[in-house]
């Protein structure tokens, strides 16, 4: 175990240089120079000079690459353009938005995917397979912002039940902010007894929050199913039957765990995805995380915010992915010893 955590984290270096490098190259030979990015609209030679200077732009370009790995390894990526604040803090604060959302989001997949996909493999070609699978394949055709709008209309527009977007409601951030100890509202709330502030950003959240998870179901609900469906056709299950084991166990201990390493996979790369940004959702909510900030920063021109993003939401996405590595060791300890 502790030899593949080694090779998998010297693997994880070896990426991360090569996405710092592939970040580097495409600053470079875009017709357009970093600095007249930044600058936007048409500015003069000397304020290009200027800007070059300033960052280094003007040395060799080994002497750039350099400074900018050592740059980026040290998390110093200038100060964001639109805000005039470090790149990291505008990073570090809006990370528990995304977390907060994206989190819960994968949390409530699993807790109704898997139970929904095993009773659907169990009872193949029923009443409610039929309708699991009918969810399913409509929650892969909608579009993102087709569905999140639609619940805004719903919940927001007819009925008026959940707020519209945004984290929080503005009288709480006037009158009884929340106090940050985690960047996870609800967390904090709880932690700091504002009731107030946790009502209101649980309102605020249902509706992202549903979205994702609706979007997020029906892949993981086929997935199970479908490898549900194979194991229960295996001859150990068949005989775990014969020998009158209860029905729970055989399909929760026996047949979930041989299905694990695919849906593990499968959530893992999905939550690496939705931490780099669910961009759609996070837009139309207006909702304070990584990727509507990535968006907002490539749209106007901020190099420095829209680069140090980039690179933090590959390093996050090359975590989530070790981390699976290495569960997957945890599920099949056959996996151990090869």
């Amino acid at each position: 175990m502790v030899v593949q955590l080694v090779q998998r984290l010297l693997l994880l270096i070896g990426v991360v240089f090569g996405v710092i490098t592939i970040m580097f190259l495409l600053s470079r030979v875009l017709p357009a120079s970093p600095a007249e990015l930044m600058l936007g609209g048409r500015p003069s030679l000397e304020m290009v000079e200027k800007v070059e200077a300033e960052l280094g732009l003007d040395k060799p370009l080994p002497v750039q690459y350099f400074a900018f790995i050592g740059n980026a390894m040290r998390g110093e990526f200038g100060n964001s353009l639109l805000t005039q604040r470090p790149v990291l803090l505008e990073v570090r604060e809006r990370l528990g938005a995304t977390f907060e959302l994206t989190t819960l989001a994968i949390v409530l997949v699993l807790l109704i995917g898997l139970p929904v996909g095993i009773l659907s493999a169990v009872r193949q070609n029923s009443m409610l397979d039929n309708v699991a699978r009918t969810i399913a394949v409509a929650g892969v055709a909608i579009p993102s912002f087709i569905l999140a709008m639609s619940l805004q209309i719903l919940f927001y527009g007819a009925l008026g039940w959940l707020p519209l977007q945004g984290r929080v409601d503005s009288s709480i951030v006037l009158d009884n902010p929340i106090r940050s100890v985690t960047g996870l509202y609800l967390v904090d709330a709880l932690l700091t007894g504002n009731w107030e502030g946790f009502m209101s950003a649980a309102a605020h959240i249902a509706l992202p929050l549903v979205t994702l998870t609706i979007l997020l179901l029906s892949t993981v609900t086929r997935i199970t199913r479908n490898m549900m469906v194979e194991v229960l056709k295996e001859e150990y299950i068949r005989t775990a039957f014969a020998y009158g084991l209860p029905k729970s166990a055989i399909y929760y201990r026996y047949a979930l765990k041989a299905t694990l390493i695919p849906i593990l996979t499968i959530v893992g790369l999905t939550y690496g995805q939705l931490l780099g940004g669910a961009v759609v959702v996070e837009y139309v909510f207006d909702w304070p995380g990584l990727g509507s900030f990535l968006v907002s920063s490539i749209a106007q021109n901020d190099y420095p915010a829209s680069l140090g993003a980039t690179l933090f939401l590959a390093g996050i996405y090359l975590l989530v992915n070790l981390i699976v590595d290495l569960l997957y060791a945890v599920v099949d300890p056959r996996l151990r010893t090869a």
